[in-house]
């Protein structure tokens, strides 16, 4: 009693409350973000205690957005690893992803303006996807069922001006990107997207070792025995490594045979390795316009006459491939997945 009385005189700051584990493994969502605390403060820039940043050597391409990651395991429990597919994770489990733009993303810490926090909560039923919009003050994030949009400008790594209407995905599109075998999945910590090195406090870690290290996985063999998916924007890396990973993160979610196009028979996850699967000399399932008179979806040596391609440099509704999370072209895979179809030789 004395020691905490002491402390009391000292004017020690009570230690901030926990995350609130029933509020996330509750049934409904909660109506803001700042209900589950897994921040300290309103504006959603401090992580509470428990949650992990993280990073994916190659993520998905949303409009230039800026994103940061964040894990959260209930005290005691650890994922389990897996070669394939994403980590076992626990029941309680948060997967936190915040959407930002800074006004020039060539200085990506001035200026920057959140637009939105998704969750990824694994509940006792499974996994549950909510999406939660900031005002405009950048105080508070609101649950958006339906989604919202904003509009954004920005200058990017070029110097040119870039306006987007920025679309919070509604609680449907959430399913349908995060869908295998028609259940809610995650899609992008993989092992082998996790398995590269991310700069935390202090020090420079491979993330499989960190959260091994924290008590966050178990299973997991070292780096160099677990799967690992290239960088894509790695010019140091294999041109074929890049662009695979690229199409796994763009495509596969839902281009796998438990994916909502696996009638397609189009598979671009970097596991697949039948180059009919992967489009080479395939032809389309339906050939609508989203073909563009185009007779195969990737035609060896030639990227002019891949649907592929064509439906990435599209921003068409009906056309455009990825359907969903963007509105511009991203210039720079376009020019990542031209050049390896370009490289490639006729089988």
């Amino acid at each position: 009693m004395g020691a905490l009385a002491a402390l009391m005189c000292l004017g020690a700051a009570p230690a901030p409350p926990g995350v609130a584990l029933d509020v996330l493994l509750a049934e409904t969502p909660a109506p803001r973000l700042a209900d589950y605390r897994l921040f300290n403060d309103a504006a959603g820039l401090h992580p509470n205690a428990g949650l992990t940043p993280y990073a994916l050597n190659t993520p998905l391409f949303t409009d230039y957005a800026e994103k940061s990651r964040l894990v959260y395991l209930p005290p005691g429990t650890r994922a389990r690893y897996r070669a394939d597919g994403a980590l076992d994770f626990p029941v309680g489990t948060a997967l936190v992803k915040s959407f930002a733009y800074p006004a020039d993303l060539r200085r990506p810490d001035e200026k920057v303006r959140r637009l939105e926090t998704r969750l990824l909560i694994r509940k006792k039923a499974g996994w549950a996807a909510y999406a939660y919009a900031w005002n405009a003050d950048q105080t508070e994030a609101v649950l958006k069922r339906a989604g919202a949009r904003f509009d954004v400008s920005f200058i990017d790594d070029r110097g040119q001006k870039r306006t987007v209407e920025y679309a919070v995905p509604n609680q449907n599109q959430c399913k349908e990107c995060h869908q295998l075998s028609r259940q809610i999945a995650p899609i992008g910590p993989k092992a082998r997207n996790l398995n590269g090195n991310f700069a935390y406090a202090g020090e420079t870690e491979n993330q499989l070792v960190h959260w091994t290290r924290l008590g966050l996985l178990t299973g997991a063999p070292k780096p160099g025995a677990a799967p690992r998916t290239a960088r894509w924007d790695d010019p140091a890396e294999p041109l074929d490594s890049r662009a695979r990973a690229y199409l796994d993160a763009n495509c596969a979610h839902c281009h796998n045979p438990r994916g909502v196009a696996s009638n397609s028979g189009l598979f671009l996850g970097v596991e697949e390795t039948r180059p009919p699967a992967l489009g080479i000399g395939k032809h389309p399932v339906a050939a609508g316009r989203g073909s563009g008179d185009l007779k195969v979806s990737v035609d060896p040596g030639h990227p002019d006459r891949s649907i592929l391609l064509y439906r990435m440099a599209s921003t068409e509704p009906g056309v455009m491939m990825p359907e969903l999370g963007r509105t511009l072209v991203h210039e720079e895979g376009l020019t990542l997945i031209r050049a390896w179809i370009d490289g490639m030789k006729a089988p």
